[in-house]
């Protein structure tokens, strides 16, 4: 558990608490959770936090889809069409790995079983294309000086030439699909 000291961790115990109820009213195999936000938000942080108390939850990323510092979009449609499509039908769902040292596609491939819970979390991941494959769709959201701390402390120096472009990226995002709009939980973390 985050101390009071924490209002990061804090915030995020109950919003996964809240998440954690609804998914336990989910009554189709796999449950899918959706977890959208800006850089920094506590994306990450929030899906690990959610599948420890969710037995048996897979857990997708899509910084592991993501075809590069330009791929915000691209990534999300991958993993649409190659993870939550193929799930819906009760089958495994698969991406291509991207390298982000070597900048180019690992030649790897990941795969989810439909477990019981699959929660797919990452920046762009909800649109009105996706929200129609998922049983929980979630938006978190943050102050941006905060974000931008945690996302250069987490990525440190590598991230930080790329922060504004990828930022532009997540803006029309937003734009154009209104994540916050159609998640069924939204949370103002700090």
């Amino acid at each position: 558990m985050h101390s009071s000291a924490d209002p990061l961790g804090a915030a995020l115990v109950v919003a996964v608490d809240d998440v954690a109820d609804a998914v336990h009213g989910v009554r189709r195999e796999p449950a899918v959770v959706l977890v959208d936000g800006r850089s920094g938000a506590g994306k990450s942080t929030f899906a690990d936090l959610l599948a420890e108390r969710l037995a048996g939850a897979a857990i997708v990323r899509l910084d592991d889809v993501y075809p590069g510092w330009d791929g915000l979009r691209d990534g999300a449609d991958t993993v649409r069409q190659g993870v939550l499509v193929p799930l819906r039908r009760g089958e495994p769902g698969s991406w291509p790995v991207w390298d982000w040292t070597t900048d180019r596609p690992s030649g790897q491939e990941r795969r989810v079983a439909p477990a019981a819970v699959v929660i797919v979390e990452g920046s762009g991941v909800l649109t009105p294309a996706s929200a129609e494959l998922a049983d929980v769709a979630v938006w978190l959201d943050a102050p941006r000086d905060a974000r931008r701390v945690r996302a250069l402390e987490r990525d440190g120096e590598t991230y930080r030439p790329h922060w504004e472009r990828w930022e532009r990226q997540e803006d029309a995002h937003l734009r154009d699909h209104h994540p916050d709009q159609l998640a069924s939980h939204v949370f103002r973390l700090p």
